[in-house]
């Protein structure tokens, strides 16, 4: 039996690429490990799959002045060699990362110990630590044709993201029942990212009352944004969090409000949604954001409104227009290549795994 070793973290978008393949390894017989950091976020969700789970030390390497930048260096060293030895100990055929810091120390000892490594980045541009990680892996999956330019010739591949099989599966009859909200009005997903979004959140409920007029809202809006004075609106709906009746939401949904990480709005595109995409705006992260969005924009996938250009106008008028419009977002999805990462993801394991 073939052995992989799975690795990414930090954040919740490095971790559901990763079992997104897990039915397909498994069906395919592989022996399957997963390498993360200690308390990462990445424990609780890989351990939750039943999938044996080993922590090592990690750091963030960042670049800007920190204190924590003295110190985290030696946390990645011991990560290294704890890789190493964790490598040695499991023998694995090949090893698969996500991405985030956790996976550098696995990557890198991955190489010394001649163990092929594939990678996958899901933003526009390379973060920090796939960048590091390149130079040891056989081969780069990207989700974005604008990405290849920034890879390897020999090593980029483009083949989207890995998309969890069971959000296809969803039933809208089931949606309705779960919301309790009514087939006769469209409904808007809004969706602010795994920990919420306040403005995004913001933004919405300040034009409640014009689009529950022609819509019915659906709204996770993150741990501890439930507003209670909105409990009970009629067609309006709101979770902090929702699980596996996920899919039935997606199912229900006649556009989504998103914002733009590269799991999320991939999840989108192989649902088919029209959406209306507000980006993390620059200022708060590195960009990738709206480096996605812009993509998605070019490829007509989606409406994009810069968090800088919400207004309650701006908003309403992109949520009515792309559902008026929605017939030409769906076709444009429909054209799209990057639907089958899984397939093509599992055929680079099952190449480089082969020896």
């Amino acid at each position: 039996m073939k052995t992989i070793i799975l690795t990414g973290g930090g954040t919740a978008g490095h971790v559901t690429p990763n079992l997104a393949l897990l039915p397909s390894l498994k069906e395919a017989g592989y022996n399957i490990r997963y390498i993360g950091s200690y308390n990462g976020i990445e424990r609780k969700l890989i351990e939750n799959a039943g999938i044996p789970y080993d922590g090592i030390s990690s750091g963030k390497l960042r670049r800007y002045f920190d204190l924590k930048n003295f110190t985290d260096p030696a946390r990645v060293i011991k990560g290294y060699f704890e890789a190493c030895k964790l490598l040695k100990k499991y023998k694995p055929d090949i090893v698969f990362s996500k991405g985030g810091f956790v996976a550098v120390p696995v990557v890198l000892a991955a190489k010394h110990c001649h163990i092929p490594t594939i990678i996958h980045e899901s933003d526009m541009t390379p973060g920090l630590a796939n960048k590091l990680c390149i130079p040891s892996a056989k081969k780069v999956c990207c989700n974005f044709p604008e990405t290849l330019k920034y890879l390897p010739d020999d090593k980029a591949v483009l083949t989207g993201s890995p998309i969890r099989a069971e959000l296809l599966k969803g039933d809208r009859l089931s949606g309705l029942q779960y919301t309790n909200l009514s087939a006769a009005k469209p409904i808007i997903l809004v969706i602010g990212g795994s920990l919420g979004s306040v403005k995004v959140n913001n933004a919405v409920r300040s034009i409640l009352p014009k689009l529950l007029e022609t819509f019915q809202v659906i709204h996770i809006c993150g741990k501890g944004n439930v507003d209670e004075s909105l409990i009970g609106t009629p067609g309006y709906v709101q979770y902090e969090y929702v699980d596996s009746p996920l899919k039935h939401l997606f199912a229900a949904a006649d556009l989504m409000v998103s914002r733009a990480g590269a799991n999320s709005i991939c999840e989108i595109l192989a649902l088919r949604k029209p959406n209306v995409l507000i980006p993390l705006s620059a200022a708060a992260s590195r960009g990738d954001q709206i480096l996605n969005a812009k993509s998605f924009a070019n490829q007509g996938f989606s409406t994009v409104l810069e968090e800088e250009s919400v207004t309650d106008s701006s908003l309403y008028e992109a949520i009515v227009s792309t559902y008026e419009n929605r017939r030409q977002f769906v076709e444009a999805m429909e054209s799209s290549h990057l639907n089958n990462a899984v397939d093509t993801i599992m055929k680079l394991i099952n190449e480089y795994s082969a020896g």
